[in-house]
């Protein structure tokens, strides 16, 4: 559940950095260029920034996928620190009560490392929302240089 809800949210954050072609870009034609005039540079000067930056902002976002957190951490951690817990127990002259402690233990150092791995993969996520912005804002800069050279104020 915890790893649907993962990827997710890392897809939601890739896209929430932006789908339209040149989001938050404003475009105002300062020599008085016609409208027909100002779609066709804006075509143009989208297809030079896609071939300066290699960033297309029409592209669904590509997400590779993280790797899945480590499911049964808790479980599998406790029956091996029940097991050693016995063993250990048992030289002592009480295997049960040293599989109690063993479990105890081994449970408590799965889960967490069951909660490491979700905090991996949310770093994984944020990072990846982190590098599309970065591309993006390299695709606008561009875009936005093409159409100042064209007679654009761009903001």
């Amino acid at each position: 559940m915890r790893a649907n809800r993962n990827l997710v949210t890392g897809v939601a954050l890739i896209l929430a950095a932006g789908t339209a072609a040149a989001g938050g870009v404003y475009v105002y034609p300062q020599k008085g260029q016609s409208p027909q005039q100002q779609q066709r540079d804006e075509g143009e000067c989208m297809g030079w920034a896609k071939q300066q930056t290699g960033f297309d902002p029409m592209a669904s976002p590509e997400v590779a996928g993280a790797p899945p957190p480590e499911q049964g951490g808790l479980v599998r951690g406790a029956a091996r620190g029940a097991a050693v817990g016995a063993v250990g127990g048992a030289i002592g002259g009480d295997a049960g009560k040293g599989a109690a402690i063993g479990a105890a233990t081994g449970g408590m150092i799965g889960g967490m490392r069951r909660r490491e791995s979700h905090r991996q993969q949310d770093a994984y996520y944020q990072q990846q929302a982190s590098q599309y912005q970065a591309r993006r804002d390299e695709f606008n800069r561009a875009y936005a240089a093409c159409l100042s050279g064209r007679g654009y104020t761009v903001r």
